[in-house]
């Protein structure tokens, strides 16, 4: 009878040793140093990747050292290849063994040089089956883009498995290379879009820069134009006043003395001195007339559009006979033409009181530009009383006027017109202080507008 024995392991399978010969032993440890070359290989890819902060060079510097004791290599050079990854930086690494690793092809051997021209070249296999140098492709997306050479220093050609660990540290390599090159080509697309940013600003800021001068000479050029027509219509208002209105006054006046000499011849005293004061108020109408002439002959200022130099323009009008100060305070508001004119005639016609009725020697005239409001003061230090003006002011508004006396009512009409208040108070200075508040912004209450009908209306035919 035969007995079965039971199975007995193939150790010789399972390990791929046969441990009764040396040879097989010799090839066990020579397949184990590749292991530990390859872990160890691993090992320093590993520790690269962690250094990705620090950009490609860390790793690439990673690869070729794991590269070189792999191969136990002299030499082991890391290229790309002409054409590919060409924002990639830097371009190839080389190293000596026991060495460090250097960019400098100038620095690099003969034999060397060569091996990084031909990687340059694009070849991908090593140059002779003699030769040391082991050439693995760098590969990307399918592209064979550079390679990863070294002059080898094991006993034997190396096996499929150290082939596999060079392409693994070649792949890590192109991957890395090729992200040096995005981020460098998206750094400078960064660059170029916050240079092109910064020149639309540019730009932009001279446009509004230049807008706003146009605006500028825009306004200035209607303004010009407006004072032309002004202009134009004064003159011929003064033309008329002087050859009608001023000689139906002489000639009044005239009469009026030749009546009250015959008042005189016949005994009539109180006629005669009611005729002298008739004479008298001739005289001053004539002398009126004369002023009232003479300032319309004379030609506006065609630079003078705002409210302050309007109101500069004044105070040395009534100079030297008045010391007259202009104080600005806030920003300038920008007004309607119109508004401008009609507060500064009414600044105009409070100074004229002052320097004709109040007595004073000093007079300050303030500008307060508010968020919501224009004010307008004008201080003297006369020796007028606010509550007799009010009470003049509302005589004034009645029909019971002389006509001689509506200066008042005329600042009033004016502020009125524009939504505005007209108060009197007591000034520091020690006279009168007429306040005028106008609400900003000033809107078009269909006032009438001298301005705006010069403008639009057809030219006169007495036009000069």
């Amino acid at each position: 009878m035969t007995v079965d024995h039971p199975a007995r392991p193939d150790l010789e399978a399972l390990t791929g040793v046969r441990s009764g010969k040396g040879s097989y032993y010799r090839a066990y440890v020579r397949s184990d140093e590749r292991t530990q070359r390859a872990v160890r290989a691993m090992d320093s890819i590993s520790r690269a990747l962690v250094r990705t902060v620090e950009g490609p060079r860390g790793l690439l510097e990673e690869v070729v050292r794991a590269a070189s004791a792999h191969l136990e290599a002299e030499w082991t050079l890391l290229a790309l290849s002409d054409g590919h990854l060409p924002g990639a930086r830097p371009r190839f690494l080389a190293l000596a063994q026991d060495g460090a690793p250097v960019d400098d092809e100038a620095t690099l051997p003969a034999f060397v040089r060569r091996e990084l021209g031909a990687v340059r070249a694009g070849h991908a296999t090593r140059s002779s089956d003699e030769s040391r140098w082991v050439r693995v492709p760098m590969t990307l997306e399918g592209r064979h883009i550079g390679s990863l050479v070294g002059l080898h220093g094991l006993p034997a050609d190396p096996e499929p498995g150290d082939l596999s660990v060079l392409r693994i540290l070649a792949n890590h390599a192109a991957v890395s290379l090729h992200t040096s090159e995005q981020y460098h080509a998206g750094l400078a697309l960064h660059r170029r879009a916050q240079r092109l940013y910064d020149e639309a600003q540019a730009q932009r800021r001279d446009l509004e820069a230049r807008t706003a001068e146009l605006r500028h000479v825009e306004r200035r050029l209607v303004v010009a134009h407006q004072r032309e027509l002004v202009d134009t219509e004064r003159h011929r208002i003064a033309r008329e006043l002087h050859d009608s209105v001023t000689q139906f006054v002489l000639s009044a006046g005239m009469a009026v003395e030749l009546a009250r000499g015959e008042a005189s011849d016949l005994g009539a005293t109180s006629i005669a001195a009611r005729l002298a004061t008739a004479k008298a108020l001739s005289a001053e109408a004539v002398d009126q007339l004369r002023r009232a002439i003479y300032a319309l002959h004379r030609p506006h200022s065609a630079t003078v559009a705002t409210l302050p130099e309007l109101l500069h323009e004044l105070a040395d009008h009534h100079r030297p006979g008045l010391a007259v100060q202009v104080r600005v305070e806030g920003d300038a508001a920008e007004l309607p033409a119109d508004a401008d004119h009609d507060l500064a005639r009414a600044v105009g016609e409070a100074l004229f009181n002052v320097a004709n009725h109040a007595r004073a020697t000093r007079a300050v005239v303030r500008v307060r530009y508010r968020p919501h409001e224009l004010v307008v003061t004008v201080a003297d230090d006369g020796g007028g009383d606010p509550v007799e003006l009010a009470r003049l002011l509302r005589l004034e508004r009645g029909a019971a006027v002389d006509g001689r006396h509506r200066g008042l009512a005329n600042i009033e009409s004016r502020v009125l017109e524009l939504g505005g208040t007209l108060a009197f108070r007591r000034a520091r200075l020690g006279g009168v202080r007429v306040e005028l508040r106008v609400p900003l912004p000033i809107t078009d209450r269909g006032r009438p507008s001298l301005i705006r009908d010069l403008v639009t209306a057809p030219p006169r035919e007495d036009t000069p």
